[in-house]
């Protein structure tokens, strides 16, 4: 019997220890996050993070344009193939991925209605994702996902100091 009853209180004693554990953890994951918000709160003026977004704008809008130009060439040729996935023709599928892909990264490369110019992008890379890759693997369609959410995030933080835009 004094045997059950020091096993019930080691137990107790050692669920307790854990209990004030996991508390302190979670103390210290708030402090951290709360460390986190303040030092973001505190750095968005500085240049370091306008640099950051001007990386970002750069960055991902060079890209596209790998995947944009192309398109614009063939546009311009006249060779006017391509696919319709959300059911408007062919031709205005294309017009309207020519205009994402090309010249939206354009206007926000230098910054200008840069969270405007990043919706026909986000939408594109939507339609590309989830509409045209749907039921592909996730490699497939990786790329369009990250471009995605790149463009999301440009949108959410705007495109900084160094744009025509200023904000």
């Amino acid at each position: 019997m004094i045997l059950t009853e020091c096993k019930v209180y080691v137990t107790s004693c050692i669920l307790f220890q854990y209990k004030r554990i996991f508390v302190n953890i979670g103390y210290f994951i708030i402090e951290i996050l709360s460390l986190l918000l303040m030092i973001i709160k505190n750095s968005t003026m500085t240049s370091a993070y306008h640099i950051g977004l001007l990386f970002l704008r750069i960055a991902f809008s060079g890209m596209m344009l790998t995947h944009g130009i192309p398109k614009l060439m063939k546009l311009v040729e006249g060779n006017l193939g391509f696919g319709d996935p959300i059911g408007i023709g062919a031709v205005p599928s294309f017009i309207l991925t020519v205009i994402a892909e090309a010249i939206c990264p354009l206007l926000v490369i230098i910054g200008y209605k840069t969270r405007f110019a990043s919706i026909p992008i986000i939408i594109t890379m939507g339609v590309a994702a989830f509409i045209v890759h749907g039921t592909d693997p996730m490699g497939t369609k990786e790329k369009a996902l990250l471009y995605l959410f790149a463009f999301i995030a440009i949108v959410l933080l705007g495109p900084g100091k160094h744009s025509v835009d200023k904000k």
